[in-house]
């Protein structure tokens, strides 16, 4: 069993509501737009840390993290971009990895918004975290909290608060 706590589009600034929420995971997984080589580093000294890089990664974190990453959590197939779309509307880049060989859980941030929809057609569940950092046009900070125990995803846990109460 695994307790996973996974977030996006940091942009650089992390609230330390995040830092409480994720206390009791194992791992922290990251999908995209981390923001600074220093915040991935302050998230690898909390818990091991599984990352993509987004578009507003410079080199830096382009070298130290993917832009597509797939591998197994227990028995679950996940796949992790930045930019990845959702059920119905996959970005054109992954698309017929996600329908060819589909995930069994599927991550992308990018949007700000919080998804957590399954797609029957490939019987995956995508999962966006929204946005935990400060820039950007979101109203609400999210982060994202759940268990992988075997094959199966569950008890999974939001965490949202104001922006301007960063």
């Amino acid at each position: 069993m695994k307790k996973i706590g996974l977030i996006s589009d940091t942009h650089g600034k992390l609230s330390v509501r995040v830092t409480r929420f994720f206390e009791g995971v194992d791992e922290i997984w990251h999908a995209g737009d981390i923001g600074t080589a220093e915040l991935a580093d302050k998230l690898m000294v909390l818990k091991p840390l599984r990352a993509v890089y987004g578009n507003i990664d410079g080199h830096v974190l382009r070298r130290m993290f993917p832009e597509n990453l797939r591998f197994f959590c227990e028995e679950v197939d996940v796949m992790m971009t930045h930019i990845g779309g959702y059920p119905g509307r996959y970005e054109s880049r992954i698309r017929k990895e996600v329908y060819s060989n589909p995930p069994q859980l599927f991550i992308s941030g990018h949007s700000h918004i919080l998804k957590v929809i399954h797609d029957k057609k490939i019987n995956t569940l995508h999962i966006n975290p929204g946005a935990a950092g400060n820039s950007g046009f979101h109203n609400v900070c999210t982060a994202v909290r759940f268990i992988i125990d075997g094959k199966n995803i569950k008890d999974l846990e939001v965490l949202e608060f104001e922006r301007t109460k960063f």
